[in-house]
């Protein structure tokens, strides 16, 4: 099966739909699928509930998609420096589930594995546990948090080859893996396709069995969200 497609607009071609479940990988801005984000924008679907560690910034990844008001809930662990974010959440415009950061990924990673909920100490006596079921474990209160699986999943990887594993380059694997196993369909966007048996096994970060579709994008932009640089000394 030939999984790779000549655009990310190629890509998500009757696969994204209005009212979606989605998962977008990265944190901040690194390691985000760019280009597969301004195909969904370009596509115009809209009413969707995005699970990602946060919303871009604004102008910038799913900063976009805010902007466009193609979003109407996220899942997310940070708000961060996105005003558009900020603002639609505290107007009432934007549905926001805040989710523990490590609450966030392992859901994700639940998910991904076929394990529908699991039992943990974060966010008990706090907004995130209520009206969830707490139980106790040898002395402890755990909340229950259910997995996500959501029905696309769009992933940043660096290299693939034509089988669809993965490998991810340094910071920029964060949430990607995660995301890529939870989603029922996954569209990678990488830098480098290599044919199949060219990763030594033990470099792939991510078995092809997880990838349905990829796209080219050999020049990324890859913003920095925050440059700040050491002042230089005097002599």
């Amino acid at each position: 099966m030939n999984k790779i497609f000549p655009s990310a607009t190629e890509a998500l071609k009757g696969i994204v739909k209005d009212n979606q479940l989605l998962a977008v990988g990265g944190f901040g801005l690194c390691g985000i699928p760019e280009a597969l984000i301004d195909a969904l924008l370009a596509s115009g679907v809209k009413g969707l509930t995005v699970i990602s560690n946060n919303a871009g910034i604004d102008g910038f990844g799913l900063g976009k998609l805010l902007e466009s008001r193609q979003i109407k809930k996220m899942i997310a662990s940070y708000v961060g420096e996105n005003k558009e974010f900020e603002r639609q959440y505290l107007s009432g415009e934007l549905e926001v589930e805040l989710t523990p950061q490590g609450t966030l990924a392992e859901k994700l990673r639940a998910g991904g594995a076929g394990i529908p909920a699991f039992f943990t100490k974060t966010g008990v006596g706090t907004l995130v546990a209520e009206g969830k079921e707490l139980r106790d474990f040898e002395g402890g209160t755990y909340v229950l948090e259910r997995s996500l699986v959501p029905e696309v999943s769009l992933v940043k990887a660096h290299v693939a080859d034509k089988s669809g594993n993965l490998q991810f380059r340094l910071t920029a694997r964060n949430f990607n893996p995660a995301v890529a196993m939870a989603g029922k369909v996954c569209i990678v966007e990488v830098e480098h396709i290599v044919e199949t048996g060219a990763l030594d096994p033990d470099q792939i970060h991510l078995p092809g069995i997880y990838v349905h579709r990829i796209v080219h994008n050999p020049n990324p932009e890859k913003r920095i969200e925050k440059i700040t640089l050491r002042e230089k000394a005097e002599h």
